[in-house]
Protein backbone atom coordinates (compact mmCIF):
# COMPACT_ATOMS: atom_id res chain seq x y z
CA UNK A 1 0.00 0.00 0.00
CA UNK A 2 1.71 3.30 -1.15
CA UNK A 3 2.07 5.73 1.62
CA UNK A 4 0.15 8.76 2.49
CA UNK A 5 1.78 12.31 1.62
CA UNK A 6 4.38 13.78 -0.40
CA UNK A 7 8.01 14.43 0.49
CA UNK A 8 10.28 17.24 -1.35
CA UNK A 9 13.86 16.61 -1.17
CA UNK A 10 16.04 19.44 -2.08
CA UNK A 11 19.95 18.30 -2.51
CA UNK A 12 22.58 20.74 -1.68
CA UNK A 13 25.96 21.72 -2.26
CA UNK A 14 27.44 25.13 -2.05
CA UNK A 15 24.26 26.90 -3.10
CA UNK A 16 23.67 28.90 -0.35
CA UNK A 17 22.70 32.28 -3.06
CA UNK A 18 19.89 29.95 -4.62
CA UNK A 19 18.70 27.35 -1.70
CA UNK A 20 16.56 29.37 -0.03
CA UNK A 21 14.23 30.57 -3.37
CA UNK A 22 13.89 26.79 -3.86
CA UNK A 23 12.93 26.14 -0.23
CA UNK A 24 10.65 28.72 -0.44
CA UNK A 25 8.98 27.82 -3.35
CA UNK A 26 8.25 24.21 -2.34
CA UNK A 27 6.76 26.11 1.05
CA UNK A 28 4.42 28.22 -1.64
CA UNK A 29 2.71 24.68 -2.66
CA UNK A 30 -0.35 24.76 -1.41
CA UNK A 31 -1.06 20.96 -0.92
CA UNK A 32 -1.37 18.97 2.25
CA UNK A 33 0.63 16.36 4.16
CA UNK A 34 3.97 17.56 2.38
CA UNK A 35 7.40 17.37 4.04
CA UNK A 36 10.37 18.82 3.15
CA UNK A 37 13.79 17.30 3.57
CA UNK A 38 17.22 19.73 2.36
CA UNK A 39 20.42 17.24 2.81
CA UNK A 40 23.40 19.90 2.66
CA UNK A 41 26.15 17.86 1.41
CA UNK A 42 29.40 19.14 2.98
CA UNK A 43 28.92 23.01 1.75
CA UNK A 44 31.39 25.30 2.83
CA UNK A 45 29.61 28.41 2.35
CA UNK A 46 26.86 30.50 4.16
CA UNK A 47 24.58 27.37 3.26
CA UNK A 48 24.05 26.59 6.55
CA UNK A 49 23.36 29.42 8.36
CA UNK A 50 20.43 30.12 5.32
CA UNK A 51 19.31 26.55 6.30
CA UNK A 52 19.08 27.35 9.76
CA UNK A 53 17.30 30.04 9.68
CA UNK A 54 13.85 27.88 8.64
CA UNK A 55 13.56 26.27 11.80
CA UNK A 56 11.17 23.35 12.19
CA UNK A 57 9.82 24.39 8.46
CA UNK A 58 12.24 22.09 7.00
CA UNK A 59 14.17 19.19 8.19
CA UNK A 60 17.80 19.88 7.34
CA UNK A 61 20.34 17.09 7.34
CA UNK A 62 24.03 17.45 6.92
CA UNK A 63 26.57 15.29 5.62
CA UNK A 64 30.20 15.05 4.55
CA UNK A 65 30.57 15.52 0.93
CA UNK A 66 29.34 13.01 -0.94
CA UNK A 67 27.87 13.66 -4.29
CA UNK A 68 24.43 14.21 -5.67
CA UNK A 69 23.82 10.64 -5.46
CA UNK A 70 24.24 9.80 -1.97
CA UNK A 71 22.92 13.50 -0.91
CA UNK A 72 19.17 11.96 -2.64
CA UNK A 73 19.77 9.02 -1.32
CA UNK A 74 20.14 10.01 2.40
CA UNK A 75 16.98 12.36 1.92
CA UNK A 76 14.71 9.12 0.69
CA UNK A 77 15.84 7.23 3.41
CA UNK A 78 14.59 10.37 5.81
CA UNK A 79 11.09 10.52 4.43
CA UNK A 80 8.47 9.39 4.62
CA UNK A 81 5.95 10.13 1.66
CA UNK A 82 4.18 7.92 -1.35
CA UNK A 83 5.41 10.74 -3.90
CA UNK A 84 8.61 11.65 -4.09
CA UNK A 85 9.23 15.02 -5.65
CA UNK A 86 13.24 15.71 -5.87
CA UNK A 87 14.79 19.18 -6.34
CA UNK A 88 17.85 21.16 -6.69
CA UNK A 89 19.33 23.88 -4.99
CA UNK A 90 19.71 26.24 -7.21
CA UNK A 91 16.43 25.50 -9.41
CA UNK A 92 12.79 26.42 -7.93
CA UNK A 93 9.42 25.51 -8.72
CA UNK A 94 6.37 27.41 -9.65
CA UNK A 95 3.04 27.23 -7.56
CA UNK A 96 0.75 24.20 -8.28
CA UNK A 97 3.81 21.89 -9.30
CA UNK A 98 3.02 19.71 -6.36
CA UNK A 99 -0.79 19.66 -6.50
CA UNK A 100 -0.70 18.81 -10.21
CA UNK A 101 1.84 15.93 -9.90
CA UNK A 102 -0.28 14.21 -7.12
CA UNK A 103 -3.28 15.05 -9.48
CA UNK A 104 -1.22 12.93 -12.07
CA UNK A 105 -0.14 9.97 -9.88
CA UNK A 106 -3.53 9.47 -8.81
CA UNK A 107 -4.86 9.11 -12.49
CA UNK A 108 -2.12 7.23 -13.89
CA UNK A 109 -2.26 4.41 -10.86
CA UNK A 110 0.65 2.57 -13.36
CA UNK A 111 2.69 5.74 -13.37
CA UNK A 112 6.17 5.20 -11.81
CA UNK A 113 7.82 8.74 -12.95
CA UNK A 114 5.94 11.85 -13.72
CA UNK A 115 7.36 15.06 -14.77
CA UNK A 116 7.27 18.18 -16.51
CA UNK A 117 8.96 21.04 -18.75
CA UNK A 118 11.24 23.12 -17.03
CA UNK A 119 11.77 27.02 -17.93
CA UNK A 120 15.68 27.70 -18.29
CA UNK A 121 16.51 31.07 -17.01
CA UNK A 122 20.16 32.52 -16.66
CA UNK A 123 21.67 32.25 -13.22
CA UNK A 124 20.23 35.86 -12.49
CA UNK A 125 16.70 33.92 -12.58
CA UNK A 126 15.98 35.32 -15.88
CA UNK A 127 13.64 33.49 -18.55
CA UNK A 128 15.72 32.43 -21.49
CA UNK A 129 15.89 29.96 -24.41
CA UNK A 130 12.93 27.23 -24.60
CA UNK A 131 11.02 25.20 -22.17
CA UNK A 132 12.60 21.40 -21.46
CA UNK A 133 12.28 18.96 -23.11
CA UNK A 134 11.18 19.96 -25.89
CA UNK A 135 9.91 16.86 -26.65
CA UNK A 136 7.41 14.92 -24.28
CA UNK A 137 6.88 11.19 -23.90
CA UNK A 138 4.26 9.17 -21.92
CA UNK A 139 3.59 5.70 -21.64
CA UNK A 140 5.09 2.28 -21.53
CA UNK A 141 8.92 3.88 -22.54
CA UNK A 142 10.82 0.99 -22.09
CA UNK A 143 10.76 -0.29 -26.12
CA UNK A 144 11.79 3.17 -26.90
CA UNK A 145 14.51 3.11 -24.66
CA UNK A 146 16.01 -0.39 -25.28
CA UNK A 147 16.09 0.68 -29.42
CA UNK A 148 18.04 3.84 -28.18
CA UNK A 149 19.92 2.66 -25.48
CA UNK A 150 18.22 4.39 -22.71
CA UNK A 151 18.15 8.08 -24.17
CA UNK A 152 15.20 9.89 -24.27
CA UNK A 153 14.23 13.64 -24.64
CA UNK A 154 14.28 13.39 -20.63
CA UNK A 155 13.69 15.86 -17.87
CA UNK A 156 16.02 17.51 -15.19
CA UNK A 157 16.07 16.09 -11.66
CA UNK A 158 13.72 19.85 -10.58
CA UNK A 159 11.41 18.46 -12.55
CA UNK A 160 11.17 14.21 -11.59
CA UNK A 161 8.89 12.77 -9.35
CA UNK A 162 8.61 9.12 -8.48
CA UNK A 163 6.46 6.81 -6.39
CA UNK A 164 7.64 5.23 -3.17
CA UNK A 165 7.46 2.01 -4.32
CA UNK A 166 9.27 2.28 -7.51
CA UNK A 167 12.42 3.72 -5.09
CA UNK A 168 11.86 0.37 -3.40
CA UNK A 169 12.07 -1.46 -6.32
CA UNK A 170 15.17 -0.25 -7.85
CA UNK A 171 16.70 0.52 -5.12
CA UNK A 172 19.45 4.36 -4.02
CA UNK A 173 20.59 6.00 -6.36
CA UNK A 174 24.26 3.79 -7.26
CA UNK A 175 26.72 6.41 -5.49
CA UNK A 176 28.74 6.13 -9.02
CA UNK A 177 26.48 8.85 -10.29
CA UNK A 178 27.81 11.78 -8.33
CA UNK A 179 26.59 14.33 -10.55
CA UNK A 180 23.45 13.87 -12.84
CA UNK A 181 21.56 11.62 -10.87
CA UNK A 182 18.44 12.39 -13.06
CA UNK A 183 20.50 9.81 -15.43
CA UNK A 184 19.21 7.03 -13.02
CA UNK A 185 15.95 7.89 -12.88
CA UNK A 186 14.98 8.76 -16.26
CA UNK A 187 16.97 5.71 -17.33
CA UNK A 188 15.59 2.97 -14.92
CA UNK A 189 11.93 4.02 -13.70
CA UNK A 190 10.65 3.35 -17.35
CA UNK A 191 11.17 0.23 -17.20
CA UNK A 192 9.33 -0.20 -13.81
CA UNK A 193 6.34 1.62 -15.21
CA UNK A 194 4.74 4.19 -17.20
CA UNK A 195 5.54 7.99 -17.81
CA UNK A 196 3.34 10.60 -17.40
CA UNK A 197 4.19 13.76 -18.74
CA UNK A 198 2.91 17.37 -17.97
CA UNK A 199 3.01 19.85 -20.56
CA UNK A 200 3.32 23.28 -18.26
CA UNK A 201 6.80 24.52 -16.94
CA UNK A 202 6.36 23.76 -13.40
CA UNK A 203 9.53 24.93 -12.55
CA UNK A 204 12.61 26.79 -13.28
CA UNK A 205 15.92 25.40 -14.02
CA UNK A 206 18.75 27.56 -13.55
CA UNK A 207 21.86 27.41 -15.99
CA UNK A 208 25.71 28.38 -14.96
CA UNK A 209 28.73 26.97 -14.92
CA UNK A 210 28.39 23.83 -12.70
CA UNK A 211 25.93 22.33 -14.67
CA UNK A 212 25.71 20.29 -18.04
CA UNK A 213 23.38 22.33 -19.73
CA UNK A 214 25.52 24.52 -22.54
CA UNK A 215 24.83 25.27 -26.05
CA UNK A 216 28.58 24.56 -27.39
CA UNK A 217 30.56 21.35 -25.91
CA UNK A 218 34.52 21.84 -25.79
CA UNK A 219 36.50 18.48 -26.35
CA UNK A 220 36.40 18.02 -22.58
CA UNK A 221 33.00 18.45 -21.87
CA UNK A 222 32.69 15.97 -24.68
CA UNK A 223 34.54 13.34 -23.13
CA UNK A 224 32.90 13.95 -19.97
CA UNK A 225 29.51 13.21 -21.53
CA UNK A 226 30.68 9.68 -23.55
CA UNK A 227 32.08 8.82 -20.40
CA UNK A 228 28.59 9.39 -18.22
CA UNK A 229 26.50 8.13 -20.95
CA UNK A 230 29.13 4.67 -20.88
CA UNK A 231 28.63 4.28 -17.48
CA UNK A 232 24.42 5.03 -17.67
CA UNK A 233 24.41 2.12 -19.98
CA UNK A 234 26.56 -0.16 -18.45
CA UNK A 235 24.54 0.68 -14.99
CA UNK A 236 21.61 0.53 -16.38
CA UNK A 237 22.63 -3.17 -17.98
CA UNK A 238 23.86 -4.38 -14.55
CA UNK A 239 20.00 -3.20 -12.97
CA UNK A 240 18.19 -5.22 -15.91
CA UNK A 241 20.05 -8.34 -15.13
CA UNK A 242 19.70 -8.08 -11.68
CA UNK A 243 16.11 -8.10 -11.71
CA UNK A 244 15.87 -10.41 -14.85
CA UNK A 245 14.42 -8.09 -17.11
CA UNK A 246 14.74 -8.74 -20.88
CA UNK A 247 15.66 -6.41 -22.25
CA UNK A 248 20.02 -4.79 -22.86
CA UNK A 249 21.25 -1.61 -24.21
CA UNK A 250 23.65 -1.03 -26.88
CA UNK A 251 26.26 2.09 -26.65
CA UNK A 252 26.20 1.09 -30.77
CA UNK A 253 22.21 2.36 -30.46
CA UNK A 254 22.68 5.45 -28.69
CA UNK A 255 23.23 7.81 -31.25
CA UNK A 256 24.43 11.56 -29.21
CA UNK A 257 26.98 9.31 -28.12
CA UNK A 258 27.80 8.26 -31.50
CA UNK A 259 27.85 11.82 -32.70
CA UNK A 260 30.05 12.93 -29.94
CA UNK A 261 32.80 10.35 -31.19
CA UNK A 262 32.65 11.98 -34.20
CA UNK A 263 32.91 15.31 -33.07
CA UNK A 264 36.00 14.29 -31.10
CA UNK A 265 37.75 12.36 -34.82
CA UNK A 266 36.67 14.35 -37.30
CA UNK A 267 34.78 12.80 -40.40
CA UNK A 268 34.46 12.88 -44.17
CA UNK A 269 31.42 13.34 -46.06
CA UNK A 270 30.93 9.51 -46.75
CA UNK A 271 30.38 9.36 -42.50
CA UNK A 272 29.10 12.38 -42.31
CA UNK A 273 26.19 11.15 -44.73
CA UNK A 274 25.78 7.58 -42.71
CA UNK A 275 25.59 9.39 -39.43
CA UNK A 276 22.59 12.33 -41.16
CA UNK A 277 20.49 9.15 -41.95
CA UNK A 278 21.09 7.05 -38.58
CA UNK A 279 19.56 10.29 -36.63
CA UNK A 280 16.81 10.33 -39.00
CA UNK A 281 15.99 6.96 -37.62
CA UNK A 282 17.02 7.36 -34.16
CA UNK A 283 14.54 6.03 -31.53
CA UNK A 284 15.45 8.60 -29.31
CA UNK A 285 13.54 11.50 -30.56
CA UNK A 286 10.14 10.37 -31.23
CA UNK A 287 9.41 13.76 -33.18
CA UNK A 288 9.18 13.35 -36.47
CA UNK A 289 10.28 16.74 -37.83
CA UNK A 290 12.68 17.55 -34.48
CA UNK A 291 14.14 14.29 -35.38
CA UNK A 292 14.89 15.39 -38.99
CA UNK A 293 15.82 18.45 -38.24
CA UNK A 294 18.46 17.36 -35.27
CA UNK A 295 19.91 15.26 -37.60
CA UNK A 296 20.69 17.11 -40.77
CA UNK A 297 21.72 19.99 -38.24
CA UNK A 298 24.04 17.84 -36.02
CA UNK A 299 25.57 15.46 -39.13
CA UNK A 300 26.28 19.55 -40.71
CA UNK A 301 28.66 21.04 -37.94
CA UNK A 302 30.67 17.86 -37.81
CA UNK A 303 34.19 19.17 -37.95
CA UNK A 304 36.13 17.59 -40.81
CA UNK A 305 39.31 15.56 -39.26
CA UNK A 306 41.80 17.97 -37.93
CA UNK A 307 39.26 20.76 -37.65
CA UNK A 308 38.48 22.47 -33.95
CA UNK A 309 35.39 20.79 -33.01
CA UNK A 310 32.12 23.31 -31.66
CA UNK A 311 29.35 20.82 -31.50
CA UNK A 312 25.81 22.38 -31.20
CA UNK A 313 23.25 21.21 -28.46
CA UNK A 314 22.04 19.36 -31.51
CA UNK A 315 24.43 17.13 -31.08
CA UNK A 316 24.31 16.56 -27.36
Amino acid sequence: MERPGISVLINNYNYGRFVGRAIDSALGQEVPDVEIIVVDDGSSDESLSILEAYDSRVRVIVQENSGQAAAINTAVKFSSGGILCFLDADDWWAPGKLSATAATFRSHPEASLVYHRLQPTSIDGAPTLKPIPRTLCSGDLSPQLTKSAGWWPFPMTSAISVRRSAWDAAGPIPEQFRISADAWLTGIYPFLGDVAALPDSLGFYRIHSNNWYRPIDDVSMLKRRMAHWQRSVEATNRFLSFHDLPARLSLADHYPYQMAAAGLDGVNARTRLKLAVEGLLFAGEPNLLRRTRDALRSAYYLPRPGQDIGLSEAAE
